[in-house]
């Protein structure tokens, strides 16, 4: 017998229920029909889902992060500007 038929697996909702453009809640980031259908899937497809949701968060972070980091680059490039320029 497998673990994910013993245990119940958390639902994943943070409380933020908020979607982006892509469509995907920015809690918890499953899309809708994940999020809908989450209490009649089977253990397997809701720790597919929990596969699915880390790879997009830490797609988003990584994004995130280069726009930052790129946001700083320009601020630099800006700060060596002479006045006036």
């Amino acid at each position: 017998m497998e673990q994910l038929e013993i245990f119940d697996i958390p639902n994943p909702c943070r409380g933020i229920c908020q979607t982006n453009s892509r469509g995907l809640c920015m809690g918890c980031f499953r899309n809708r029909d994940e999020r809908f259908a989450w209490q009649t899937l089977e253990p397997a497809q809701q720790q597919n889902i929990l596969r699915l949701t880390k790879q997009r968060r830490m797609r988003f972070i990584r994004m995130q992060r280069k726009k930052l980091a790129e946001q700083q680059q320009q601020n630099s490039v800006q700060d060596e500007l002479p006045f006036g320029e």
